[in-house]
Protein backbone atom coordinates (compact mmCIF):
# COMPACT_ATOMS: atom_id res chain seq x y z
CA UNK A 1 0.00 0.00 0.00
CA UNK A 2 1.04 3.52 -0.47
CA UNK A 3 1.63 5.88 1.97
CA UNK A 4 -0.81 8.18 0.31
CA UNK A 5 -3.60 5.03 0.37
CA UNK A 6 -2.68 4.47 4.00
CA UNK A 7 -3.42 8.08 5.35
CA UNK A 8 -6.46 8.03 3.50
CA UNK A 9 -7.39 5.18 5.19
CA UNK A 10 -6.58 5.58 8.55
CA UNK A 11 -8.30 9.44 7.98
CA UNK A 12 -11.52 7.15 7.07
CA UNK A 13 -11.08 5.05 9.97
CA UNK A 14 -10.99 8.03 12.14
CA UNK A 15 -14.20 9.36 10.52
CA UNK A 16 -15.65 5.70 11.68
CA UNK A 17 -14.31 6.19 15.08
CA UNK A 18 -16.22 9.39 15.40
CA UNK A 19 -19.88 8.59 13.64
CA UNK A 20 -19.88 5.56 15.86
CA UNK A 21 -19.06 7.76 19.17
CA UNK A 22 -21.82 10.32 18.29
CA UNK A 23 -24.04 7.13 16.93
CA UNK A 24 -23.55 5.78 20.34
CA UNK A 25 -23.43 8.46 22.85
CA UNK A 26 -24.38 11.95 21.21
CA UNK A 27 -23.79 15.10 22.59
CA UNK A 28 -21.92 13.62 25.05
CA UNK A 29 -18.84 13.97 22.87
CA UNK A 30 -16.25 16.93 23.57
CA UNK A 31 -14.36 18.59 20.93
CA UNK A 32 -11.43 17.73 23.15
CA UNK A 33 -12.48 14.21 22.72
CA UNK A 34 -12.48 14.73 19.21
CA UNK A 35 -9.38 16.44 18.78
CA UNK A 36 -7.40 13.57 20.31
CA UNK A 37 -8.92 11.27 18.16
CA UNK A 38 -7.55 13.56 15.27
CA UNK A 39 -4.11 13.37 16.50
CA UNK A 40 -4.13 9.57 16.06
CA UNK A 41 -2.21 7.96 13.65
CA UNK A 42 -1.76 4.44 14.20
CA UNK A 43 -3.96 2.15 12.00
CA UNK A 44 -4.00 -0.72 14.46
CA UNK A 45 -5.28 1.80 17.68
CA UNK A 46 -8.04 3.25 15.48
CA UNK A 47 -9.30 -0.39 14.90
CA UNK A 48 -9.42 -1.16 18.76
CA UNK A 49 -11.10 2.05 20.02
CA UNK A 50 -13.67 1.59 16.95
CA UNK A 51 -14.34 -2.14 19.01
CA UNK A 52 -14.38 -0.50 22.30
CA UNK A 53 -16.92 2.19 21.13
CA UNK A 54 -19.05 -0.36 19.78
CA UNK A 55 -19.12 -2.44 23.00
CA UNK A 56 -18.16 0.29 26.10
CA UNK A 57 -21.40 0.80 27.57
CA UNK A 58 -20.84 4.27 28.36
CA UNK A 59 -18.13 7.04 26.89
CA UNK A 60 -16.36 7.26 30.04
CA UNK A 61 -14.89 3.83 29.39
CA UNK A 62 -14.39 4.79 25.92
CA UNK A 63 -11.86 7.50 27.11
CA UNK A 64 -10.45 5.16 29.33
CA UNK A 65 -9.46 3.30 26.57
CA UNK A 66 -8.21 6.08 24.24
CA UNK A 67 -6.17 7.34 26.65
CA UNK A 68 -4.51 3.58 27.24
CA UNK A 69 -2.69 4.25 24.34
CA UNK A 70 -1.13 1.67 21.73
CA UNK A 71 -0.96 -1.56 22.59
CA UNK A 72 -2.09 -5.09 22.92
CA UNK A 73 -5.78 -5.77 24.21
CA UNK A 74 -8.75 -7.49 25.42
CA UNK A 75 -12.24 -6.31 25.84
CA UNK A 76 -13.18 -8.34 28.76
CA UNK A 77 -15.33 -8.23 31.52
CA UNK A 78 -18.39 -6.76 32.60
CA UNK A 79 -17.33 -3.20 31.75
CA UNK A 80 -17.76 -4.03 28.24
CA UNK A 81 -20.98 -5.46 28.68
CA UNK A 82 -24.14 -3.44 27.00
CA UNK A 83 -26.71 -5.56 27.45
CA UNK A 84 -26.14 -5.50 31.52
CA UNK A 85 -26.01 -1.34 31.14
CA UNK A 86 -29.75 -1.52 29.10
CA UNK A 87 -31.22 -3.73 31.74
CA UNK A 88 -29.48 -1.73 34.93
CA UNK A 89 -31.31 1.31 32.90
CA UNK A 90 -34.23 -0.53 31.68
CA UNK A 91 -34.92 -1.65 35.91
CA UNK A 92 -34.70 2.29 36.87
CA UNK A 93 -37.42 3.04 34.54
CA UNK A 94 -39.35 0.37 35.35
CA UNK A 95 -39.31 1.27 39.14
Amino acid sequence: MFIFEEESAIGQDREDLIELLKMRFGSEVSPELLETIYQLNSFETIERLILVAANAPNLAIFTEELLEGDGNFKIVGERFNPIETIQIIGDKYAE
